[in-house]
């Protein structure tokens, strides 16, 4: 397999993951740690996508409280506007 076709593929799984991450957080208001266990994506991969979507301006922080998943204190997000508070990130 050349490398491109390996590059090509990881772009496209990216772009898949990255959408599904998007898509979950538009339906549930969660975790990062939370979507990683609902989706099946690294928490790793989330953190990069998280960052991406901040910066394109379709995922908001709504509220830092206790995580279901991990019992620590996290952010809880979303990418639905309707849900976004006027915080800045």
């Amino acid at each position: 397999m050349a490398m491109t076709n390996v590059s090509t593929q990881d772009s496209i799984s990216s772009t898949n993951q990255k959408r599904k991450f998007y898509t979950y957080l538009r339906k549930y208001t969660a975790t990062a740690s939370m979507a990683a266990k609902a989706t099946g994506i690294k928490q790793k991969n989330l953190c990069r996508y998280k960052r991406q979507l901040e910066k394109e301006g379709l995922l908001w922080q709504v509220e830092e409280k206790i995580c279901q998943e991990t019992g620590f204190r996290a952010w809880y997000l979303t990418t639905d506007p309707a849900k976004a508070t006027k915080k800045s990130n």
